[in-house]
C-alpha cells in the first residue's frame, strides 16, 4: 500500500503532538502534591499519592515482617487495608494487582492464596463495602488495578485507590447494575471481587 505525502504529514503530526503532551504533563504541568503525601483516608486507613504510576518507594513490611507491599502502589493500598483495618492478613502476600483474581475459581468460593471469596463481574452477589476490586491488566498497564469499594447503592459504587496515577483520583463513582439474580460492575476491566467472610 502506498502512502501518501498528506497521510504521512498527519501522522507525523499526531506523534508529534503526543510526544508533546507527554513532556508537557512531565516536566511542566504540576501538582499539588508529593510523592509519600496523604490524600485521602478510608475508615482511618491511609492513602499516599505516588506521582506516577511505576513509582516505587521501597518495600512496606509489618512488625512482623508481613509484606504489605511496594509504597505507593494501588496492592500496598488494599492489602494495607485489610491488614489494618479488616485484621486479615493474606497466604499469598504476593503477587501484581491483576493476580488477585483466579479466574479458575468459581464465583462465590474461596479464593486460596487470599483466604477470601472471590465473586465474578457480574456475580450473583451485589459488592458491599470493604470489597476488594480487580481491574485486568491493559497494553498500557500489564500488572492491573485494585481498589476498594467505600460505598454502595442499588445504581453505583464508589471506590477508593492508591496510586490511580499522576492526575488520577483517589475516588471514582461506578454504575452498578442488578438483573436477574446477578450484580454487574459497569467496567469492562473489573473482572471481579473479594470479600472477608463475616466472622461467625
Amino acid at each position: 500500500m502506498k502512502i501518501t505525502r498528506r497521510t504521512f504529514v498527519i501522522a507525523a503530526l499526531i506523534v508529534l503532538s503526543l510526544a508533546g503532551y507527554q513532556i508537557y504533563t512531565k516536566f511542566f504541568q504540576s501538582t499539588p502534591y508529593k510523592v509519600g503525601q496523604v490524600i485521602d483516608s478510608f475508615n482511618g486507613v491511609k492513602v499516599y499519592y505516588n506521582g506516577e504510576v511505576s513509582n516505587t518507594s521501597g518495600r512496606n513490611l509489618a512488625a512482623d515482617n508481613y509484606n504489605i507491599g511496594l509504597k505507593y502502589q494501588c496492592v500496598e493500598f488494599v492489602k494495607r487495608y485489610y491488614y489494618e483495618h479488616l485484621n486479615h492478613r493474606m497466604p499469598d502476600s504476593y503477587g501484581h494487582a491483576k493476580d488477585f483474581f483466579d479466574k479458575s475459581i468459581e464465583d462465590g468460593n474461596r479464593n486460596p492464596k487470599r483466604d477470601l471469596i472471590q465473586y465474578t463481574n457480574p456475580g450473583k452477589s451485589k459488592p458491599q463495602v470493604n470489597d476488594l476490586v480487580v481491574f485486568s491488566a491493559t497494553i498500557f498497564n500489564q500488572y492491573g488495578h485494585v481498589a476498594i469499594i467505600s460505598k454502595v447503592s442499588d445504581t453505583e459504587i464508589e471506590i477508593v485507590q492508591q496510586n490511580p496515577g499522576k492526575y488520577g483520583t483517589s475516588r471514582k463513582v461506578i454504575a452498578l447494575a442488578g438483573h436477574k439474580g446477578k450484580w454487574q460492575i459497569d467496567n469492562d476491566r473489573i473482572v471481579g471481587w473479594l470479600r472477608k467472610e463475616a466472622e461467625k
